[in-house]
């Protein structure tokens, strides 16, 4: 028989999962009491918080027949808030965890969420970071909360607002092959029958793998402006270049290139691919724009450039031509969208 949440209390629960977090040394007092401490050497400390929801963020079972593990929901939840604390320049400290579950939700599930957790802390590269602390709850969904501190050590953060006209726009890491996972899961096919390229793109959209080194990185080499890519390629630029009052420019071929990886699967699914390259959100990619003439940080690849902005202006072109209008597949991801 297996053993769900509604058997055991609250403690019990808990007790199975606190041995499955780590720790570090920037969280002074952990898991177990009213409240947490951490350490801020800094004096300053860079907060961001973010939800997954079932059925609204992911679903315990997809059309397609595949299961969400616990570990899938734990480490995206890891990574999502890891990546937000990247794009300021920052470097995550420690995050504390609310978790709403039905009483009917494997204790296996539960574990496996704070393995997840715990995994991609680890792997993503945030070994500076640990769960400090957090709260457990019964209701009809399962409901994932992160919020997440960071140590900007020393350094200013990089805002969203800081392009400038002239600065070379560069990618870290992916986009569009989360979309592709998603829009994989989402259809008939199941996954014994996935090739490599699909069983990648369903990968990234269960456990993304954030660039973490890249944002400090990026900051000490003198970006302007950095933001995470989480709603998609579009969405995201046009949020730089409003807080920026510039232009982004985007690079026709260098979208081609990005595409390249996506035209098997995009084919099976009679997609076009650069539908998931501008459109597609949850790679968790580092959007960066950096002064013209110094060389890109490695890791990262140019994409575009900035231009002066006007009231009339797009936000963002493709090679000086305003791309599709929103509400079509490039719009990018909305929480609140029909």
């Amino acid at each position: 028989m297996t053993l769900t949440a509604g058997d055991l209390d609250e403690s019990a629960l808990l007790a199975r999962i606190f041995p499955r977090l780590n720790s570090s040394a920037s969280v002074l007092l952990g898991p177990g009491d009213d409240a947490a401490v951490v350490a801020a050497p800094d004096g300053r400390t860079v907060v961001s918080i973010d939800t997954q929801v079932q059925d609204k963020d992911f679903r315990l079972r997809w059309p397609n027949g595949h299961a969400s593990t616990g570990f899938d929901v734990g480490w995206k939840a890891a990574a999502q808030n890891l990546s937000d604390i990247n794009a300021m320049g920052a470097v995550a400290s420690s995050m504390v965890v609310s978790l709403t579950i039905p009483s009917q939700t494997p204790v296996k599930w539960v574990e496996d969420l704070a393995d997840g957790l715990t995994a991609a802390i680890k792997e993503l590269g945030a070994g500076d970071c640990s769960v400090a602390g957090g709260d457990l709850s019964g209701g009809s969904e399962i409901v994932v909360t992160v919020a997440i501190l960071g140590s900007l050590e020393g350094r200013e953060p990089v805002l969203r607002s800081g392009a400038q006209a002239g600065d070379v726009l560069a990618l870290a890491g992916t986009v569009g092959r989360a979309a592709a996972g998603w829009a994989l899961l989402e259809s008939a096919i199941p996954i014994a029958d996935f090739q490599l390229e699909q069983e990648d793109a369903v990968r990234i959209f269960c456990r993304p793998r954030p660039p973490l080194a890249a944002g400090p990185v990026a900051a000490k080499a003198g970006a302007t402006a950095m933001l995470d890519i989480s709603d998609g390629l579009l969405r995201d630029a046009t949020r730089l270049a409003k807080a920026s009052a510039v232009v982004v420019d985007l690079d026709p071929e260098a979208l081609l290139t990005l595409a390249e990886p996506l035209w098997e699967t995009a084919a099976l699914l009679g997609m076009d691919p650069l539908d998931w390259v501008l459109g597609g959100g949850e790679d968790h990619g580092l959007l960066s724009t950096f002064p013209a003439g110094i060389p890109l940080p490695a890791g990262f690849t140019a994409i575009g450039s900035i231009l002066p902005g006007s009231h009339n202006s797009p936000p963002v072109t493709i090679a000086g031509k305003a791309p599709q209008p929103a509400g079509t597949k490039t719009a990018g991801w909305d929480h609140f969208a029909r």
